[in-house]
C-alpha cells in the first residue's frame, strides 16, 4: 500500500513538473509573439504620427494660402474701384 502510495506521489510530481514546463514554454511563446505584434503597432502608430502631422502642416499651409488670397483679392477690388474712379475722372 505504501508503495502505491509513493508510486501515486512520484507520478504526480512529475506530471506537476511536466505541466509547469509546458506551461512555462507556452507562456514564453505568446510573450514573443505579443512583443512582435506590439513593436509592429508602435511601427504602424509612429508612421501614422508622421502622416497625420504631415496633413495638419498642410491643412495650416492652405488656410495661409487662403487668408492671402483673400487679401489679394480685396486688394484687386480696391484697385479696379480705383481705376474705375480714375477713369470716370477722365472722362469728365
Amino acid at each position: 500500500m505504501t508503495e502505491s502510495i509513493i508510486v501515486a506521489v512520484i507520478t504526480g510530481g512529475l506530471s506537476l513538473v511536466g505541466v509547469i514546463i509546458a506551461s512555462l514554454a507556452a507562456h514564453g511563446k505568446t510573450m514573443a509573439a505579443v512583443e512582435k505584434a506590439q513593436a509592429l503597432t508602435d511601427q504602424r502608430l509612429d508612421q501614422l504620427t508622421r502622416e497625420v502631422r504631415q496633413h495638419n502642416g498642410l491643412i495650416e499651409r492652405t488656410y495661409a494660402l487662403e487668408a492671402r488670397a483673400d487679401v489679394l483679392e480685396e486688394k484687386t477690388k480696391v484697385a479696379n474701384h480705383r481705376i474705375d474712379d480714375l477713369e470716370k475722372a477722365v472722362k469728365s
